[in-house]
């Protein structure tokens, strides 16, 4: 009887493990849903979403010294396009 017991406290840090990394999981798929713009639910509201997004604000989750200027002959291209 206590050689059962024994092997299920061999179980509580798998069960703690998995649950951390469930949870991580979780919360990093709500922040990407609420967070990030990039990440679109609805898109029958707007068919080019990709048109609203800030070129300014960084997408990724990490971003070190990224700088974004215009590309002329694209934004003539939108001109032109609209």
């Amino acid at each position: 009887l206590q050689l059962c017991s024994f092997h299920v406290f061999q179980l509580i840090p798998l069960a703690g493990i998995v649950s951390c990394a469930a949870v991580g999981a979780l919360s990093f798929c709500v922040y990407s849903l609420f967070g990030k713009s990039d990440v679109i639910i609805n898109k029958s509201g707007n068919p080019e979403p990709w048109e609203t997004i800030d070129p300014t604000k960084p997408q990724k989750l990490l971003t070190i010294h990224q700088k974004w200027k215009p590309i002329e002959e694209l934004e003539n291209v939108k001109k032109i396009m609209k």
